[in-house]
């Protein structure tokens, strides 16, 4: 991206442009990690990017002997998907109550609690995976031993797995990096809160995970809104009219089991330039609900034909 002359360079030329979006997604710090390398994540996967990654999960997660231990070690806050390690968490979990009972999971996670739909997870953990899931918090990885199959916690607790989930901390996807799209926290990209548009490079809008949106989590449906409010201001800028303030919203659901799952959902605006949650609106389901698993299969099959169409 030359954003001095407006100008995208692809493996099938360039394209000159007079707005440009972009959704970079996310990138890995594994810099920060010591003792990690390019070959790491072939033993210890992340599977924070789906294909490859998650099947290698999957594999070693079938290859493992019953009574093996599962280490899953999650970031610090900000990351792709904040309820997402827990769910995944309970998704092994389930996986091993029903083919390797005698193994467990550990959950290694870098903040001092959970950041999202605690007490469910917390009350879904009692009622099905007691004894299963070890869930440890303020337990930053610092360090890896691929070769050793272990994880150290803070330069000083070694945590061995028969299979690693290693989920580093992450940042901007290299596309935003390149382009100078970053602020200066090298992380994230500073947008306008209400047209997107990047705080650094003007004419070019970034949503999804790599910006930086405030109170909006970085989540597939915070992506989507995002996107729409950015559509319909560029076109009112290109038309010399007045933007629309941003309307965000989120829902996100979790499985705890098979057939129970959880959400959460909060609704978005600006203030002061910046994007808050709207007081006294969203909040989590009730409780643990086989309902609220038919609602996340609906919500994901509309959520793919809007993107679709």
């Amino acid at each position: 991206i030359d954003a001095e002359s407006k100008m995208v360079a692809t493996s099938k030329g360039r394209i000159s442009y007079d707005r440009l979006v972009v959704s970079p997604g996310i990138d890995f710090r594994t810099e920060e990690l010591e003792g990690y390398n390019a070959s790491t994540p072939d033993i210890m996967p992340h599977a924070w990017k789906a294909g490859p990654q998650s099947l290698l999960l999957r594999k070693q997660l079938e290859q493992m002997k019953n009574g093996g231990t599962v280490v899953l070690s999650m970031p610090l806050a900000p990351f792709r998907c904040p309820p997402g390690p827990y769910e995944r968490t309970s998704m092994i979990a389930y996986y091993l109550k029903q083919h390797k009972p005698k193994s467990k999971i550990i959950l290694l996670d870098a903040n001092p609690d959970i950041v999202s739909k605690k007490g469910l997870f917390l009350k879904g953990w009692k009622k099905h995976y007691e004894g299963i899931i070890d869930y440890r918090a303020a337990k930053k990885v610092t360090a890896v031993d691929a070769k050793g199959m272990a994880v150290l916690v803070d330069g000083v607790e070694d945590v061995k797995g028969d299979v690693i989930n290693l989920i580093p901390s992450q940042r901007a996807g290299g596309i935003a990096i390149s382009a100078g799209l970053v602020g200066e926290d090298k992380r994230w990209c500073p947008v306008n809160a209400t047209t997107f548009e990047s705080a650094i490079h003007k004419n070019i809008h970034v949503i999804g995970d790599a910006a930086n949106a405030g109170a909006m989590p970085k989540s597939g449906y915070s992506a989507n809104a995002e996107a729409k409010v950015c559509a319909i201001n560029i076109v009112a800028l290109m038309n010399g009219r007045e933007t629309t303030e941003l309307s965000g919203l989120n829902v996100c659901y979790s499985f705890l089991t098979n057939k129970e799952a959880v959400s959460v959902a909060g609704v978005y605006k600006v203030a002061d330039g910046k994007i808050i949650g709207v007081p006294n609106s969203g909040g989590v389901s009730p409780d643990l609900s086989e309902l609220e698993a038919v609602y996340a299969e609906s919500w994901l099959k509309n959520i793919l034909g809007d993107m679709s169409t």
